[in-house]
This record gives C-alpha cells, sequence and structure tokens, in this order.
C-alpha cells in the first residue's frame, strides 16, 4: 500500500507515519518499492510471525495466560487468511 493512503486510513501525519514505516523498514517488518511517485509498503509476514514467537516465548515464559488474548487474536486472523503456519 502506498504511504500516503497508509496515513490517510490511519489518520496520522505523513511525516510520523515515514518515521515509524522507516523503523519497521529497518527490522525487516515491512518492505518498501518506488512506483512512480509513490513508495509502497509491503509487510513482512514472516519476519512479524518470528518477533511474536519470540515475544511470546519470552514474555510468556511460564505464564501461558498472560499471552492467551494475544493467541485468540492470532487465532482469528489466521483463520480468516488461511496463511498462518
Amino acid at each position: 500500500m502506498a504511504a500516503g493512503e497508509i496515513a490517510r486510513r490511519l489518520g496520522v501525519l505523513s511525516n510520523t507515519l515515514s518515521a515509524n514505516l522507516n523503523v519497521l523498514s529497518h527490522a525487516g517488518l515491512v518492505q518498501s518499492r518506488r512506483d512512480g511517485r509513490s513508495i509502497i509498503y509491503t509487510a513482512q509476514y514472516d519476519a512479524m510471525r518470528e518477533l511474536l514467537a519470540f515475544l511470546m516465548e519470552d514474555c510468556c515464559g511460564g505464564s501461558p495466560e498472560i499471552c492467551a488474548p494475544l493467541l485468540a487474536i492470532a487465532s482469528k486472523s489466521c483463520a480468516g487468511e488461511g496463511a498462518c503456519a
């Protein structure tokens, strides 16, 4: 999705969004490409899954009830997309 469209949908300032997208890009969670005057951003779902798995293992270690709400959200999202593994 184009950066301008993301900003419009989220109702945030373009410069604020650009800074956040830059951080996500450096972390490998989004990828960008130029298309004319626009920069198109694509989510890197494998990297996001790895990050969430790490956080759940690290933060929830020994207390799975802490991550139960996140697991429920992730399960619902995966059922809708059918792409989570």
